[in-house]
């Protein structure tokens, strides 16, 4: 046949772009073409964070797509996205398929689309091409969807998800337990999108048996129990743009530099690293307990804060703070994080725990200490703490604040204890073995390769 050439649809938001967007490259390395679809407001967002990096453009075709939303306030109504994503894109993905098909020479062979996209795959097996899902969370989260009617037969869900009691449940021996308040359909906060949400984890649970791969960003080493579950789920992991080009992409956001030149002129393991992704908010309690817990710790730290992770930059920080800390900290709006992780500065990783975070701080042996928002946040915390052993939670007050205390004692716990440097930099060494030559994650996508090729 032809060279392959792959449409790759991620869910717009930035956790789930980045892994795909690395995946389509790592596909790029071998001749593959791709045509990468975002949204035409997440496309901006990229292009304009890929100002300076035009060697993604060379390797990826980034091309977009209306979401159907009018307005910045319908993309801040959670209801309105989710209808979008669900209702509006398949149509628009469709028309850009059947486009390509008829005026470009290479005609689309596979559909690599986000796990949250069943109707990609219904439309790929429609056209009768190949087709894969890709799991940008943890593989646990598929194992949970795969176990949809079990829950309801048992009686641990409604119908419509809802838990019927918040309870641990175990989906086999060799998985940790899940609270099912964090269920990721359950923890939403609106019925009405939790309806959507759940209606089209079924249908999506349908769309798995559709699709030809289940690619997940992870490894056999850090989930063996999820991908025992079921022999479909297939662990291509870590993807990390310092194993493939060494351009990092689907930020949203410019990265600041300098903090890297800061970072070389701290002590080796020094460094406590704060990022909580790109659509964290705080209120400016916790913002300010936060800043204060930093400053007791008396250790060198980088702190990423966008400019819209509190209400009003303008009076966010306790008084006096930036001037009292500007010895020994170093505030950035966004920072390249996966080469700052990488950077032998750093000690440990404040994080709210998303997959992509977690996989990027494992991958370079980073301890961390874990601050959960939401949805699959709270398990990855889990897998952290009492799994993996590679870090500690933290602990809120009885007004819900998580307080300056709080924050010194745990990074001086962290930090002091060797088991959690220990422990982490065990599973970095599995998780690069997995890629290296002969691995299993890099054998898997290997096998993709020569399948999409023959």
């Amino acid at each position: 046949m032809g060279n392959p050439h792959v449409l790759v649809i991620p869910y717009p938001v930035q956790g789930h772009i980045i892994p795909l967007m690395e995946f389509a490259q790592s596909l790029a390395k071998h001749g593959i073409r791709i045509t990468f679809v975002n949204t035409e407001y997440t496309h901006k967002q990229v292009m304009e964070a890929l100002e300076k990096k035009e060697g993604v453009r060379n390797q990826v075709h980034l091309v977009s797509i209306r979401d159907g939303l009018e307005s910045p306030e319908d993309r801040n109504q959670l209801e309105k996205h989710v209808e979008s994503v669900l209702r509006f894109m398949p149509k628009k993905v469709l028309e850009l398929m059947e486009q390509i098909d008829s005026s470009w020479s290479e005609k689309i062979t596979c559909v690599v689309a986000d796990q949250n996209f069943g109707w990609a795959m219904e439309i790929a097996a429609e056209k009768g091409i190949k087709r894969a899902f890709f799991c940008s969370t943890a593989a646990t989260h598929m194992a949970l969807r795969f176990s949809i009617e079990k829950l309801i037969e048992e009686g641990i869900i409604d119908n419509d998800g809802t838990p019927k009691k918040k309870q641990m449940y175990q989906f086999s021996p060799s998985m940790p337990a899940m609270n099912t308040a964090h269920f990721g359909w359950a923890c939403i906060g609106d019925k009405k999108v939790q309806k959507l949400f759940f209606e089209n984890v079924i249908r999506n649970k349908r769309a798995i048996n559709l699709s030809d791969w289940v690619l997940c960003n992870s490894t056999y080493d850090l989930e063996p129990g999820a991908f025992n579950f079921d022999p479909k789920f297939i662990p291509i992991g870590p993807l990390l743009a310092s194993n493939q080009c060494g351009i990092s992409a689907g930020s949203f956001r410019q990265e600041d530099l300098t903090c890297l030149k800061w970072l070389d002129q701290q002590q080796p393991k020094s460094v406590i690293y704060v990022a909580f992704g790109g659509t964290t908010v705080f209120d400016r309690t916790q913002f300010q307990e936060l800043a204060m817990g930093l400053e007791l710790s008396n250790r060198p730290f980088l702190w990423v804060v966008p400019p819209d992770c509190t209400d009003d930059m303008n009076v966010a920080y306790p008084e006096g703070f930036q001037q009292r800390i500007s010895t020994h900290g170093y505030i950035v709006s966004w920072a390249p994080q996966q080469k700052v992780l990488a950077h032998p500065s750093v000690a440990c990783f404040v994080s709210h725990c998303g997959w992509n975070s977690t996989m990027e701080g494992l991958s370079n042996g980073i301890p961390s200490l874990c601050w959960p928002i939401y949805g699959d946040q709270m398990h990855n915390e889990n897998y952290i703490c009492n799994v993996w052993k590679i870090g500690l939670g933290l602990n809120r007050d009885e007004n819900g604040i998580i307080t300056r205390e709080e924050i010194k004692n745990k990074v001086e716990e962290l930090l002091n204890k060797d088991m959690y440097k220990a422990n982490a930099l065990g599973f970095k060494e599995k998780m690069m073995n997995s890629i290296k030559e002969g691995g299993g994650s890099y054998n898997n996508f290997r096998h993709f390769v020569d399948w999409l090729k023959s």
